[in-house]
């Protein structure tokens, strides 16, 4: 017994005498056991790129973001943050934004903000102003929906690579993140029988990951500790963006997620690779 308590400590797990055994929040929970802070954040900073995945109207998930971020930072000077919520045309403005040039109200103008994302910018401006505050860069990840639907009617080898920021083609999706995509898309579409419509929708679906996933590539490449901030469902699995991370060749992603439950059953391990239990939602 004492062999077994010395190792799940090695891991950072944390002895159930300690903290029940049902999830409560401010814990991480991996491989079905309640992780220490510090054991997780010290396994992120060995990747790559690290993933913190959002809902994006929700005001806890983006403070467990900001605190995440934090923590990262502590640990790793090397750092920088990718958004998906602005294009690559914004990063200009992004950069301005960091450089001290800009006022909130300008870099919300200038980045067209509420065109381009529409959530209430007071969720994501404490993040933004502590990459400005530590002098992080911020990437813009996304791209436009116009070349999104342009990539996806027409195929990436139908657009010249200086119009398409030289993203790649996508890899194919897994057969489980294709049928999340498909239950989204029926939740929706007008017409359930056009082939043609789902495929495009797919497809559009599948350039949006791939725009992420080579946005914090390249941030990766140059040996920076990459975080991106996405949606839950560019995440969850290890499908969407780091599935396609893994065909640009980063095979060292860490997935992070917020969780919340009113019931004591513990997060799927195959969400991601730790979940943070946040209080449930009001």
């Amino acid at each position: 017994m004492r062999h077994h308590f010395i190792a799940a400590m090695a891991l950072g797990w944390l002895p159930l005498a300690a903290h029940a055994s049902c999830p409560i929040p401010g814990q991480w929970w991996q491989s079905q056991h309640a992780v220490a802070n510090s054991a997780v954040l010290a396994q992120a900073i060995q990747h790559q790129v690290v993933l913190l995945g959002e809902q994006h109207d929700a005001i806890d998930h983006h403070r467990w973001q900001l605190h995440t971020l934090a923590g990262l930072y502590a640990l790793r000077d090397d750092m920088v943050i990718g958004l998906e919520m602005l294009p690559r045309e914004a990063q200009p403005v992004l950069d301005d934004w960091v450089a001290g040039l800009l006022s909130e109200e300008a870099l919300l103008e200038q980045s067209g903000w509420e065109e381009n994302w529409g959530f209430d910018a007071d969720l994501y401006l404490p993040i933004l102003h502590f990459a400005r505050v530590q002098q992080i860069p911020l990437i813009a990840l996304n791209i436009t929906p116009e070349l999104r639907q342009r990539l996806a009617r027409d195929g990436f080898s139908s657009v010249p690579a200086d119009q398409r920021h030289h993203i790649p083609a996508p890899l194919p999706p897994s057969a489980g993140y294709e049928m999340r995509l498909k239950d989204v898309f029926d939740q929706h579409a007008m017409d359930d029988d056009d082939p043609a419509m789902l495929k495009r929708f797919l497809q559009a679906q599948l350039s949006w990951d791939v725009a992420m996933a080579e946005g914090l590539a390249n941030a990766a490449v140059e040996g920076k500790l990459a975080v991106g901030l996405m949606g839950l469902g560019h995440v969850i699995y290890h499908d969407g963006v780091p599935h396609q991370l893994d065909g640009l060749g980063v095979d060292h992603t860490f997935s992070l997620l917020p969780w919340s439950t009113e019931t004591c059953e513990p997060p799927d391990p195959a969400l991601a690779d730790a979940v943070f239990v946040l209080p449930a939602a009001e």
